[in-house]
């Protein structure tokens, strides 16, 4: 993948602090012309106070990863300054002007996003931009300035001080945005990925598809439609071979489900279109960031309780760091009577009335949709993830498909079957037993085209065979297009 460069402000960068003390004076300037002839509350005062203080937040908050967010604040600034204009003597009696003052100002806005976005590493043209606010303000406040003499001699009038107040805070706030971009450094290209307008807290977006790829999501909305189902035989001979010597070296509980889970992740590395997701019927990756939920019972009886636990692999894992991580998390469940997260979130929906938890999911859903789901509801939600595995030989039966849920994002799932033997006539013409076990596979098909799906699967078949190779990481972890 391309890395793009980023945006990002220091906290102790010296033009970030001048920035700072030009937005609150702005702020300031503006609370001393409450009360003024013809000083609307919401526009001239709440509006551009709330701008500066927004802008000054998230460049001191979020500076270092999201500093694209100071395009919010930019965009009520500037409809803060073409109400100033449509407000002036010039806005009254002249349409025209006031249409251009508007153009401009969206222009500004606009090319703010772009560049804060890094659709164009022209820092410079940003500069230059805003530059026009300020020209416009001396402009527009020129008979005023006229009288600046006066404001020593105290002979002019409350309605006359507002106006310089309201000019300063103007001048105030623009000078801090030219401030904002000095404050801004470039990121060096081909660190590491940084979050922009489209992205999700659980991935980014990929933007470099072709249309037709970009509409079927369109065309087929709902997952639960696009479910294509694969079914593949594992040869797990040396599998369980490599199980058997794993426990001897001290991992008591390595199984085949941690040869697996290792396989998936090593075709990750290598394939990692797999790692995409479709929400809000747009396409994202989640990068290195693999998401596994699986479910566990707390014991092999009919009426013990099942839970869902989740966990974050890497395609760096070997099959030692995905044995820790699985039994970090399967012995938090065992060994508390509270279950999972997400048992005790689901027990706290389970109280609201059925027709408010209706609405309660319809709103979920809605913000899902957006991206606006909070992070920790994300983390507790088995629904939304890279994979979902399931052992159906654990309790004794053959795999099941399994369907994908419309709820969340996770576009696949896997099941197990009972481990069998098979005679195989070699070449040679002697008969060797191996052993198999079927897997059934349910994919949303809008992910990726099946040639990728081909190719992951015959790697993890490959990698399934000779499982030695899990003892070591990935000489080479491939990055998911732009």
């Amino acid at each position: 993948m391309k890395k793009n460069t980023r945006l990002y402000m220091r906290a102790n960068n010296p033009y970030a602090w001048v920035m700072a003390l030009f937005m609150v004076g702005s702020a300031v300037a503006r609370i001393l012309i409450v009360g003024g002839k013809g000083t609307d509350l919401w526009s001239q005062i709440i509006l551009p106070i709330a701008a500066a203080v927004l802008f000054v937040a998230i460049a001191f908050i979020g500076g270092k990863r999201h500093f694209y967010r100071t395009a919010v604040p930019v965009w009520m600034m500037m409809f803060y300054f073409f109400f100033v204009i449509k407000g002036s003597d010039f806005g009254r009696f002249d349409t025209m002007i006031t249409v251009l003052y508007g153009v401009v100002f969206l222009a500004i806005a606009i090319v703010y996003t772009q560049i804060t976005s890094d659709k164009t590493s022209n820092l410079w043209m940003l500069s230059v931009v805003l530059l026009i606010p300020v020209a416009a303000l001396l402009f527009l406040y020129r008979h005023n300035l006229q009288n600046f003499g006066d404001i020593i001699t105290g002979k002019l009038s409350l309605e006359f001080m507002n106006g310089y107040r309201a000019f300063s805070a103007d001048l105030l706030m623009s000078l801090g945005l030219l401030f904002a971009v000095f404050s801004a450094e470039h990121r060096p290209v081909g660190g590491p990925y940084y979050p922009t307008w489209g992205d999700r807290v659980d991935g980014r977006r990929i933007r470099s598809e072709p249309p037709m790829n970009q509409l079927t999501p369109y065309i087929m909305v709902e997952r639960s439609g696009c479910m294509n189902y694969l079914h593949t035989s594992v040869d797990i001979t040396k599998a369980e071979r490599y199980c058997r010597q794993k426990r001897r070296e001290g991992l008591t509980n390595f199984g085949l489900m941690h040869v697996i889970m290792t396989a998936y992740c090593r075709g990750v590395a290598k394939y990692p279109a797999i790692n995409r997701f479709i929400s809000g019927q747009k396409l994202y990756s989640r990068g290195e960031d693999l998401v596994v939920s699986i479910t566990v019972k707390k014991e092999m009886t009919v009426d013990a309780p099942e839970t869902i636990i989740k966990f974050h692999l890497s395609p760096y894992d070997t099959a030692e760091d995905v044995y820790h991580k699985i039994q970090k998390e399967v012995d938090a469940v065992k060994d508390t009577p509270l279950d999972s997260d997400f048992d005790n979130l689901a027990h706290i929906f389970n109280m609201i009335p059925g027709v408010f938890l209706k609405f309660t999911i319809w709103l979920l859903k809605l913000l899902d949709y957006f991206g606006l789901l909070p992070k920790f509801l994300l983390e507790f939600s088995p629904f939304h993830g890279s994979i979902y595995f399931t052992s159906m030989g654990s309790l004794g039966i053959p795999p099941v498909y399994h369907h994908l849920y419309n709820f969340g994002n996770i576009p696949m799932f896997t099941s197990f079957g009972c481990k069998y033997r098979v005679n195989e006539l070699q070449e040679d013409g002697t008969v060797v037993q191996k052993k198999f076990m079927d897997c059934n596979i349910t994919v949303d098909d809008r992910v990726c085209d099946g040639f990728h799906y081909a190719a992951f699967f015959k790697n993890f078949q490959r990698v399934m065979a000779n499982p030695e190779q899990l003892d070591l990481p990935p000489e080479t972890v491939v990055q998911d297009v732009d």
